[in-house]
């Protein structure tokens, strides 16, 4: 599979405009020996097909299928451009240009599709310093969510003031390796904020390894300056990754839902704050359910993915598409990003289920549209 390595990664790159750009970077992949000089020919009428920009900063320009015989060997080449490139339907800040003799940039973008819905990676990619930087963003190496797991809760702990609530939530994140000693020292001299119904809130950013929150409630009666103390939750932060789960607490807050929150079991704390996409449900029952294999010679790449995604949004059916020939995992039929992470090649076998008025229609014209080539005839 084809592996993004900083050897080649371009830092500090700037265009006026996303056609200099593209230019730039074939002519980047023809000096690596990865093309032949005509192939930004074909970077240029792909681009002029549909936009390569995939969101959160990112672009990955390369050619059609009718250029693929310039491609001499397989490769990358990633350009960063922290000012920004107007990429007519987004800025893009580091653009991946692709050579593939065949499907292995298929891994590629199911690696980026990880990265791409994730709240953070835009702002990564474009205050990168290093290649290094650049890579781990890309590689999902770089904490883009912070932690809030199982062992960052304590449940009922016999504490009987604000001090000890403070030093075990602080302890918490200690022991998981998120902050030092440093933190700790910190949050016990903060007020913490009242967040009404009993819930608190402490933050702090000293001795901070990784964004995390935890979250410790008491068995005991407990007061601070005369109001009641159920639980605290405490904030430690070092990046922005902890400012999705900030912004739900908000939310939990603004809809008074302290008592869940409070009430909550490890798994209720864990439900209450959990951001990843939630698949809705389709009754088995009243679902419609078909299988097609790809024909495109070399998958579901950008263009044909986008093909498939637009001829899925024209129905009003909850779609949903699994690949039986990949990992199996069931993904909304009408995101883009989720379609390409499923790495479909040529001959996978997809198999859609639909529910809604027009679900046996959006079955068939899905058929057809696959059966077709996608745009590749």
């Amino acid at each position: 599979m084809l592996i993004l390595t900083a050897q080649e990664v371009t830092l500090a790159q700037t265009a006026n405009d996303k056609i200099t750009a593209i230019k730039n970077i074939a002519q980047r992949l023809t000096e690596q020996g990865y093309v032949k000089a005509d192939y930004v020919d074909g970077m240029l009428n792909r681009e002029q097909q549909s936009s390569t920009f995939l969101g959160n900063g990112i672009a990955i320009p390369h050619g059609t299928t009718e250029t693929r015989d310039l491609v001499q060997k397989t490769g990358v080449s990633v350009h960063h451009f922290p000012e920004g490139v107007d990429w007519g339907n987004g800025t893009v800040y580091v653009a991946i240009g692709i050579a593939a003799k065949s499907d292995e940039h298929l891994g590629i973008l199911k690696q980026l599709t990880k990265v791409l819905s994730a709240d953070g990676v835009e702002a990564a990619l474009k205050n990168a310093k290093t290649e290094q930087d650049i890579i781990e963003v890309l590689n999902g190496k770089t904490q883009l969510m912070a932690d809030f797991d199982a062992s960052l809760i304590q449940l009922k702990f016999p504490a009987s003031d604000m001090l000890q609530m403070t030093a075990v939530a602080g302890g918490l994140l200690r022991n998981t390796g998120c902050t030092g000693d440093d933190y700790i020292s910190e949050i016990i001299t903060k007020k913490p904020t009242d967040l009404a119904n009993g819930l608190w809130l402490v933050s702090g950013g000293n001795g901070v390894h990784r964004s995390a929150m935890s979250f410790v409630s008491t068995a005991n009666d407990c007061e601070f300056e005369g109001k009641q103390v159920k639980g605290l939750i405490a904030f430690a932060a070092c990046n922005a990754s902890h400012k999705p789960l900030l912004y739900k607490l908000t939310q939990l807050i603004l809809s008074k839902r302290q008592d869940d929150i409070l009430n909550a079991d490890i798994n209720g704390l864990l439900e209450l704050f959990d951001l990843t996409e939630k698949a809705p449900e389709i009754a088995q029952e009243s679902a419609n359910s078909a299988v097609f294999k790809v024909k495109n010679t070399h998958g579901l790449h950008a263009r044909p993915g986008a093909m498939l995604v637009a001829e899925v949004k024209k129905f009003e059916a909850t779609i949903r598409v699994q690949n039986l020939d990949g990992e199996g995992t069931s993904v909304n039929a009408k995101s883009l990003m989720k379609v390409i992470a499923l790495g479909v090649k040529h001959g996978h076998r997809l198999q859609f289920t639909a529910d809604g008025v027009d679900a046996e229609l959006a079955l068939t014209s899905i058929g057809k549209a696959i059966e077709s080539g996608l745009g590749e005839g």
